[in-house]
């Protein structure tokens, strides 16, 4: 069954929602929305990594992100999840009431982010990102399939179990639309390594590609690819729109799945 992560982006700067929940209240005003939307769990995220991005002091996100976090725990009964690279803002996250950490260096960042999803006991989510990737040779997917292996090596050597994480291919991440496609055309080989399987494509410039729309004309496209991902068994869908991509999850899952 596939389940929604709703994207909460407390950045000024986020390509598509920068600024619209920036304060805690407006924050905190969209979780609820989210959990009476049908998400699963709820992504809190302080730094942008957008092309371009400004990267930002551990202190500043963690200001954007623990009052959202821990308002946000305390009336929500949804798993939050923090997306960030730095292990000052994770520590701090996980210490405000995060019970998952994205992480979109795939634990191949900062060495103590392993270490702390083992210390916490957090649900981990390793994200593919190479910044070579693009010119590196080799097939698209058998690329990614070994970044992940180098992932899942520093998860284990940490002490993180298997059943505590969640592999996500990084689409948009230092890749052509053309590669973007064609790892959403074969998502289910990602599946050999017997873990579940996350996709964060919604409203993306592979989208923007294949339909020439910016950011607000983007939704049918992530629908569209919300039910592709569903057709191939991924676990987590990773959305800013998270009526609209229940809905398109539970009409799909009905079709699939026999009366």
């Amino acid at each position: 069954m596939t389940r929604v992560m709703g994207i909460l982006n407390v950045t000024p700067d986020s390509f598509f929602d920068g600024g619209w929940w920036s304060t805690r209240a407006s924050a905190e005003w969209q979780a609820r929305r989210m959990v009476d939307e049908g998400a699963d769990v709820i992504d809190v995220g302080g730094q942008s990594t957008r092309p371009g991005y400004t990267e930002i002091s551990a202190e500043e996100e963690i200001a954007r992100i623990v009052p959202v976090i821990t308002a946000v725990a305390a009336a929500c009964p949804l798993p939050l999840s923090v997306d960030t690279y730095k292990p000052a803002v994770a520590r701090a996250a996980l210490a405000a009431g995060a019970r998952w950490l994205n992480d979109i260096h795939g634990f191949q960042g900062d060495p103590a982010m392993p270490d702390i999803a083992a210390e916490k006991g957090c649900t981990a989510v390793l994200m593919h990102h190479d910044r070579g990737f693009i010119a590196a040779p080799g097939d698209t997917i058998g690329k990614i399939q070994r970044f992940f292996e180098r992932s899942l090596e520093r998860a284990g050597a940490a002490g993180v179990p298997r059943e505590r994480l969640i592999l996500d291919p990084g689409i948009g991440f230092h890749k052509t639309p053309a590669q973007n496609l064609e790892i959403l055309r074969r998502l289910p080989e990602l599946r050999a390594f017997g873990l579940p399987l996350l996709v964060g494509v919604s409203r993306k410039s592979v989208i923007g590609h294949v339909l020439g729309e910016d950011t607000p004309g983007r939704l049918e496209g992530t629908l569209a690819c919300t039910a592709l991902a569903v057709q191939q068994g991924v676990d987590y869908v990773r959305v800013h729109d998270v009526q609209a991509n229940v809905r398109v999850v539970r009409m799909t899952q009905a079709i699939l799945t026999p009366a």
